[in-house]
């Protein structure tokens, strides 16, 4: 498993126009208004990994080109430049667009902390960690770039705000695609199964169904009978409820119920990734969900690190002050700022994080520029 993100540089990136070497705990959860920031900080992510997958060209193309990348586009910003640090190891890029609204890769490198930088590509539409991730050390058969890209890699964001009836997730799946849970839980079905059929190891499969039963008390358990078809054998998030062992399917679970099922399984999978983001994930939660939702994000956050975006004052209730990001704008551009808890002392001896927020003591909502 690769190493969490320690500390980052953005510059030029969408509302991100200078974020210098920002500081990332185990815990982060980020708030604020409408329009702030906080899914741009997310997509740092989302384009990330279009780069480790080779895909990047791709990625800006369907998401409106290069120039809406740019912050307040190509006449005020000309590059995008990018630092991350993590563990032992650095990575660095800059992104300049080109006439046809792609990005070239400008330069790309990366470092070992007692090292100097090493450049491993420039001019290119797609990454070239793909192409280092193998190459020896000079004392070690893996060099830098394994490193790099194994966390680069790992980092993985989840997003599961598409819970209609033809959704992935409510959806069969080869029963082999069960190693990683994918970031739309495309593939959950075949995961848990496996959980499940491996549980008698570490019994994160019966911490996911006792999560579920606090939020749904109806749910019993879950089928995940394999079904062969063709060459192929698939299984689908089937589930039977308590006092019942009638069959009932995917499509019986609420939208809320099962993103609440994707949280679960996400944030106590027995291998997390080393750095999870997951945005907005009180989507249609209801209020106690909140809360449980809360406690699984604590717990996880001991194992993993977590990245949070949320519009949710009942969600932040539950964290420490200093768990807290606030986003705003100022002059056009996000800015980022963790709470300390001393600034707020005689403030939460009356009222809750999430009062605050919505009082606009904490300054997080929307700003009229």
């Amino acid at each position: 498993m690769g190493n969490p993100l320690d500390k980052l540089t953005i510059k030029g990136f969408k509302s991100i126009r200078e974020l210098e070497d920002f500081e990332l705990k185990n815990l982060n959860v980020l708030i604020g208004g409408n329009g702030a920031g906080k899914s741009n900080f997310v997509e740092i992510f989302r384009m990330l990994r279009a780069m480790v997958d080779q895909t990047f060209s791709n990625y800006i193309l369907t998401r409106g080109g290069a120039d809406d990348f740019l912050f307040n586009g190509p006449k005020i910003t000309q590059i995008i430049e990018a630092y991350f640090k993590f563990g032992l190891n650095d990575y660095a890029f800059e992104l300049e667009p080109t006439a046809a609204e792609k990005f070239i890769i400008k330069t790309e490198k990366i470092k070992y902390k007692l090292g100097s930088w090493n450049y491993i590509g420039n001019s290119d539409f797609e990454s070239r960690l793909p192409n280092v991730k193998d190459n020896t050390g000079l004392t070690a058969n893996r060099g830098v770039g394994y490193y790099v890209y194994d966390a680069l890699s790992d980092w993985t964001i989840y997003h599961f705000h598409d819970t209609s009836a033809n959704s992935p997730m409510r959806r069969s799946e080869i029963v082999e695609d069960n190693m990683r849970l994918r970031s739309d839980a495309a593939n959950i079905a075949p995961f848990l199964h496996n959980m499940k059929e491996m549980d008698f190891l570490d019994n994160n499969y019966q911490e996911i169904i006792n999560a579920i039963r606090l939020v749904t008390p109806f749910f019993d358990d879950f089928i995940l009978k394999p079904v062969q078809k063709g060459e192929k054998e698939t299984v689908k998030l089937s589930w039977k409820q308590k006092g019942s062992d009638y069959p009932m399917q995917p499509y019986h679970f609420s939208d809320g119920t099962i993103r609440f099922i994707c949280l679960a399984t996400a944030l106590l999978q027995p291998h997390p990734p080393s750095t999870i983001i997951i945005d907005e994930p009180e989507l249609g939660l209801h209020p106690s969900a909140i809360a449980i939702l809360a406690e699984l994000i604590q717990h996880a956050a001991k194992r993993t690190q977590l990245i949070v975006a949320t519009q949710s004052p009942a969600l932040i209730d539950h964290f420490k002050v200093e768990d807290i990001i606030v986003v705003n704008r100022k002059d056009g551009a996000s800015t980022f700022e963790r709470l300390q808890e001393k600034d707020l002392n005689v403030w939460l001896e009356t009222y809750s994080v999430g009062e605050l927020w919505s009082k606009n003591v904490i300054a997080g909502g929307p700003v009229y520029e």
